[in-house]
């Protein structure tokens, strides 16, 4: 994750090859990574952030992966983005999988008739991306996602950050969000 952090930051892990980035703001990624995306082509931006329907259609335009589909009004806003841009995203279902009030996703009940309304709409759904409640064992919702991953017959896993990504690779994450180990503690 290289939200908060200037590009000065970032250029030298691009010139070193890791090419993969995830932001948490639409217009922050659009201020930071326009230019410098249509001059690296191997460059993938990853929205990890909850994503509102008026910023949709900015965010297909600069974004490969979309991690917070959480709702039928979302994935039908960009279904019908990708269509008036001609661009194809992957998209992962953010699921709520503590269950918590003051996070976005979708109810861990509720995803499999969020993935099916996205497959008619013929969205690129790869995977499934979390985040666990804070005060808790990551490890158990972590295999919580592993199993309801598997049951939709998805490959990719978006979950785990700095303090946990090795609790979420055990458990078969195949996208972990690591930003302060790489830059330092944000501001």
């Amino acid at each position: 994750m290289s939200k908060t952090f200037g590009i000065e930051k970032i250029l030298p892990l691009i010139k070193y090859g890791h090419f993969d980035f995830g932001e948490n703001k639409v217009q922050e990624a659009v201020e930071k990574w326009t230019n410098i995306k249509m001059h690296e082509n191997k460059l993938k931006l990853h929205l990890i952030g909850g994503l509102q329907t008026n910023k949709v259609k900015l965010a297909v335009k600069l974004f490969d992966f979309i991690h917070s589909v959480d709702s039928e009004k979302l994935a039908k806003k960009i279904f019908e983005e990708e269509k008036k841009q001609n661009k194809k995203v992957k998209i992962f279902i953010q699921v709520n999988i503590g269950d918590e009030t003051q996070k976005f996703g979708v109810n861990k009940s509720s995803v499999p008739q969020l993935y099916s309304f996205c497959k008619t709409l013929n969205l690129d759904v790869v995977g499934l991306m979390c985040i666990p409640p804070i005060n808790k064992s990551p490890e158990i919702f972590f295999r919580e996602m592993n199993v309801l991953k598997n049951n939709l017959n998805l490959e990719e896993l978006s979950m785990g950050m700095s303090s946990d990504y090795l609790d979420a690779v055990k458990n078969s994450a195949t996208y972990i969000r690591i930003g302060s180990k790489i830059f330092g503690n944000r501001n």
